[in-house]
């Protein structure tokens, strides 16, 4: 167990120092002088002057191997440097909006797995009825509306048309809980709904599969309810498979954020991430890059670590 956990943490901060590098190194090779950006936000022209004074300022003008050397040594400390938009540290920045994107990820992912798991169990149980065709003709519609298109469409149904709930915005929880629970409903379930479709497919094997073992067999022959049977032996078993699943599409639900937050208007770190790009924030855009791929590498550290509390024989094999 031990061993299993060193080595996944190694693993972990490779990656991580990895990232950080390709972040690093793909920014600066793009064209372009974010010095010169920066200065021209106002809609004037700037000097060579002023564009070498504000390099300067900025640390631009010293050699890359520097700036990288520089760069890894304050991120190991925390510090992601100031942003050239508003000169405030990114950090700061980072984390005001972190919160609220952990939010919607968290509700969406939790709301996927119970609809997927739920759908996909009731489909493997009645499989080839008519429940298990509806089933999957909603996955295979989930699966492939675009989560924009999805959160548009809801906006429009329950918001404008039948005006159950808000368009969108955000309400601090401790200003009013019901109507910050209210004003999340929606963006996290434009994103569940894709990600539920998926959950629901691989649990359906996944049941089926555990339904032909033989030690289900032997628990109904010892006279177990086949709700118990269900719940305690299949269930139990089929959660690997959906939380290894779950920890693979971290990376998507990330991204899936990026629009949801445009079109709900929820102020997470997706919109500051795009904001930052449109500048050409440099600073900005390495920390919450580098925040994101930690989180994703992070989770899928924790999946593995659930994974195998629920079978041990993984860090066997």
């Amino acid at each position: 167990m031990l061993s299993f956990l060193i080595k996944r943490l190694l693993t972990a901060m490779g990656m991580i120092i990895f990232v950080a590098s390709f972040v690093f190194l793909a920014l600066y090779l793009v064209p372009g002088d974010p010095a010169e950006v920066l200065l021209a936000a106002d809609g004037g022209t700037p000097t060579q002057e002023a564009i070498e004074a504000t390099r300067a300022k900025l640390g631009l003008d010293r050699p890359m191997l520097e700036q990288y050397v520089a760069y890894l040594g304050r991120i190991v400390s925390g510090d992601f440097g100031n942003s050239f938009a508003d000169d405030e540290p990114v950090i700061d920045n980072i984390r005001q909006r972190l919160p609220r994107t952990l939010e919607l990820i968290g509700a969406a992912t939790v709301l996927a797995i119970l609809i997927g798991l739920l759908l996909g169990t009731l489909s493997a149980l009645w499989r080839g009825s008519l429940l298990d065709r509806v089933i999957g003709l909603w996955s295979s519609l989930a699966i492939s509306i675009p989560v924009f298109v999805l959160g548009t469409l809801m906006v429009f149904v329950f918001a404008l048309t039948l005006q159950l709930v808000p368009a969108g915005g955000f309400t601090p929880f401790s200003v009013s809980p019901g109507q910050h629970l209210v004003q999340l409903l929606m963006p996290a379930l434009s994103i569940a709904v894709g990600f539920s479709s998926i959950i629901a497919r691989m649990s359906r094997s996944t049941v089926l599969e555990m339904l032909q073992q033989d030690w289900v067999r032997t628990a109904r022959s010892k006279g177990l309810t086949e709700r118990r049977v269900v719940v305690r032996h299949v269930v139990r078993n089929a959660l690997g498979p959906v939380l290894t699943l779950t920890g693979l599409h971290m990376g998507s639900l990330l991204g899936g954020t990026v629009l949801v937050e445009y079109v709900f208007n929820w102020p997470g770190l997706s919109g500051l991430l795009v904001h930052a790009v449109e500048r050409r924030d440099y600073p900005e855009v390495q920390g919450i890059v580098l925040i994101i791929a930690t989180l994703f590498i992070l989770l899928n550290l924790v999946v593995d670590l659930l994974y195998l509390a629920l079978d041990p024989r993984v860090q066997t094999r």
